[in-house]
């Protein structure tokens, strides 16, 4: 892998890492069309923290916020509970997709990365997406949310480990179904993305110490951490301004799409 090759995979990482249309499967796509070689484990971990700084770094003041009502700072006592009672469902939510990476990550990476497989991925649960959109109430505030809503949007993102399911997408497609706004939706699944990506993050340190990063791959892993980070901001702040007055669908479209053209590349490479 070059430098120009990881700045691609970088972008990629960013963008579908919140874009619903999943960016395992994009990643796996990637590899297998472009011909790269496949990547080592701290260059996954290196565009995974880029998303993660990029999450932080645009809602870093809901995230300083709960951090200030988890140290008892904030004066009003019933926005610290709101706050307290945020960050308690955030945790809740992401111990569902905790334990499926733990259990089934790795057997889900080696049976369902096949190209054909991502497609059929993507466009079922680019079907699903586009179903919760059209039939969802959307009359239900980020503030209603509920531990039932939390309990199945986590659940929900346990299917991700699924290449080409997409955490955003399974998250935001369980929230819409559950009657919240569009954007209730995604902002709960984006806030939701910090603590997966960083636990996914130091799971893996003790193996990446283990192996050592490989000689002369430093500026491979600045430059996809980089890419990730810059456009993982970008792609948030376009979708967040994007989904106010539009609706998810162009994202189904867009995956039943690339699931197409998959297909056709398969088949034309028989």
């Amino acid at each position: 892998m070059n430098i120009i090759e990881a700045i691609i995979f970088g972008i990629i990482q960013g963008a579908t890492e919140f874009l619903p249309v999943s960016s395992s499967g994009h990643l796996a796509l990637a590899h297998y069309f472009l011909g790269a070689q496949e990547s080592d484990l701290a260059f996954d971990v290196a565009l995974h923290l880029g998303t993660l700084l990029a999450i932080l770094a645009y809602f870093r003041d809901d995230f300083w916020q709960m951090g200030k009502a988890i140290l008892g700072l904030h004066q009003e006592q019933t926005e610290t509970q709101r706050l307290r009672r945020m960050t308690l469902f955030l945790a809740i939510a992401t111990v569902p997709g905790a334990l499926a990476g733990l259990l089934l990550g790795k057997t889900a990476e080696t049976y369902f990365r096949h190209p054909a497989m991502v497609a059929a991925a993507l466009a079922g649960a680019g079907l699903l997406l586009l179903l919760a959109d059209r039939t969802g109430r959307r009359s239900r505030s980020f503030e209603a949310i509920t531990l039932i809503d939390v309990l199945l949007i986590g659940l929900s993102q346990a299917c991700a480990i699924i290449p080409g399911v997409s955490r955003s997408g399974s998250t935001i497609t369980c929230g819409l179904a559950l009657g919240l706004t569009r954007q209730a939706a995604i902002r709960f699944s984006f806030l939701l993305s910090a603590p997966i990506i960083f636990g996914a993050g130091v799971h893996e340190i003790p193996e990446i110490i283990k192996n050592g990063l490989l000689d002369g791959q430093g500026m491979l892993y600045v430059s996809g951490f980089l890419a990730a980070a810059i456009s993982g901001y970008l792609f948030i702040a376009c979708i967040m301004q994007y989904i106010r007055a539009r609706s998810f669908a162009i994202f189904a479209y867009y995956r039943f799409l690339v699931a197409a053209l998959v297909l056709v590349a398969l088949f034309l490479q028989r």
